[in-house]
């Protein structure tokens, strides 16, 4: 009697998954793009912003309603967590990030969002004592030896207007890298997809309401080019790359996936000097594949 066939594993089928993680970073990066488009239209910050967010939220709302069905309604704690997360990493990062586009390019922003790595890094090692190695050192002076670079060959360019849009920028990163370190333990109660969507949710209405705090209801009153971008801007742009990231972390992991996202920056100044007409230099290369490095370096270490 002759033995049975042994079962041959079958490989994963990952490059659905990659590609989901490339789009989705390439979408993610398209946003500082069209944020300096509608700029030319003579809209502000906080107008531009509550577009954006207008339009993207029945989306995330939809996304909040079909990832919680059939679980169980939020508690007092996890409401008042939510709407800290929104508003740290969805509220104040998104308008910190619009308000710093104004002064420097979009190549820079990128680069500098980058960064988001090595701040979750260094919130563990202040707010939690989490041990940082050699490497991990050596990862973040190389990143931050990177945007140093190109934040200095902008700054002789452009001016002072380039240091506070760097610090605006950086502010948003560090905001987002908040949002990162405390909804570890969130995710794990609610899930990703419906985290996202109510904390998403809660910036959406927070950034509705600053403007008709700071703003009068003419201002609504924009090119239409404005209204244009900023429905490609929440739709293309922000709902669309949080599913398909989502969507490629399920498939190929999260480490994967965050390696696939460093095609973010490269693609950022690529649709920077083919869109916006911004410099392409040696700087901006040079800085870029530090930047780039370092993260890898870091992903490496840990």
């Amino acid at each position: 009697m002759s033995s049975p066939t042994a079962a041959v594993p079958v490989a994963p089928v990952v490059w659905p998954g990659l590609l989901l993680a490339v789009l989705g970073a390439i979408a993610f990066s398209g946003k500082a793009i069209i944020v300096k488009l509608a700029y030319r239209y003579g809209v502000d910050a906080v107008t531009l912003i509550m577009y954006r967010m207008l339009f993207a939220l029945p989306m995330f709302v939809l996304l909040s309603w079909w990832a919680g069905r059939g679980r169980p309604p939020l508690a007092r704690r996890d409401m008042l967590t939510v709407a800290g997360l929104g508003f740290s990493g969805y509220y104040l990062a998104s308008f910190l990030d619009f308000a710093g586009l104004q002064y420097v390019t979009a190549s820079l922003e990128r680069l500098i969002l980058y960064l988001n790595p090595t701040l979750v890094l260094a919130l563990g090692f202040v707010l939690f004592k989490r041990r940082v190695t050699r490497g991990q050192l050596a990862a973040l002076a190389v990143s931050y030896a990177g945007v140093l670079l190109v934040f200095g060959h902008e700054l002789t360019l452009a001016g002072a207007d380039v240091a506070l849009g760097a610090v605006l920028v950086f502010g948003s990163a560090l905001s987002y890298a908040v949002y990162l370190v405390y909804s570890g333990e969130e995710v794990k109660r609610l899930g990703a997809l419906r985290l996202t969507g109510l904390a998403t949710t809660v910036a959406c209405l927070l950034c509705i309401a600053q403007f008709f705090v700071l703003r009068p209801v003419s201002a609504m009153a924009v090119a239409p080019e404005v209204i244009m971008l900023s429905v490609l801007n929440a739709t293309l742009c922000t709902f669309a790359p949080v599913l398909m990231v989502m969507m490629a972390i399920e498939r190929i992991g999260a480490p994967l996936a965050a390696q696939t996202g460093m095609i973010g920056p490269l693609s950022t100044l690529l649709m920077g000097v083919l869109i916006l007409g911004e410099p392409f230099t040696a700087w901006v290369a040079a800085g870029t594949v530090l930047v780039l490095l370092g993260i890898w370096l870091l992903a490496k270490a840990r």
